[in-house]
């Protein structure tokens, strides 16, 4: 089993999402909004904006206004023309990200793919409440661990969008191509 990550371990790994989930919960926001506001702000740790450390330290009503800003970023960025709204606390968690709503409107594609796959991946685990309530039940590891939790974690592919990819050809000297040959190739 080495080289293997277990549920246990993704568990652990996402333990601040998981934190800022029951406090966005435990301040009585709406789950499917709350699981919205982590995985976007997931989203921005990924791309090296730490934001979702800081939710701990937050008093209820700045929680409760993160996750609101957190919703209307989402909202609008599913629509064809985003215009995302003003977002002080979301930028302010930001710090020197320099997040603001136009990289939100620029970034729309990442955002709302990058979001999609965060809460149908590891969102499945994070927001499991009986996965939770078994990594807190058998935390030390020493009683035994359930299958459950043992399971070795395995992530959907991921499709990266066209405009994203990137390829490095090379060509020989000695055996020259066109240009019709290069694209029939990759048709």
């Amino acid at each position: 089993m080495a080289g293997q990550i277990t549920v246990r371990n993704v568990l652990y790994m996402y333990s601040d999402a998981r934190t800022a989930y029951d406090r966005f919960i435990g301040i009585g926001s709406n789950p499917a909004q709350a699981r919205n506001a982590v995985a976007l702000l997931l989203w921005l740790d990924q791309c090296n904006v730490p934001a979702i450390q800081h939710l701990p330290g937050l008093s209820p009503a700045a929680v409760n206004l993160v996750a609101a800003e957190a919703n209307s970023v989402l909202d609008c960025l599913r629509g064809p023309e985003p215009v995302v709204p003003a977002i002080p606390l979301i930028s302010a968690l930001c710090q020197d990200g320099d997040v603001d709503p136009r990289f939100f409107a620029f970034h729309q594609d990442l955002v709302v793919r990058g979001v999609a796959d965060i809460l149908d991946g590891v969102g499945s685990l994070i927001f499991d409440d009986r996965l939770n309530r078994l990594l807190r039940r058998y935390q030390t590891g020493l009683v035994g661990n359930p299958p459950e939790l043992m399971a070795t974690y395995s992530c959907l592919p991921v499709a990266v969008p066209e405009d994203c990819r990137s390829m490095f050809i090379t060509f020989s000297r000695g055996a020259p191509i066109d240009r019709e040959e290069i694209f029939h190739y990759f048709r």
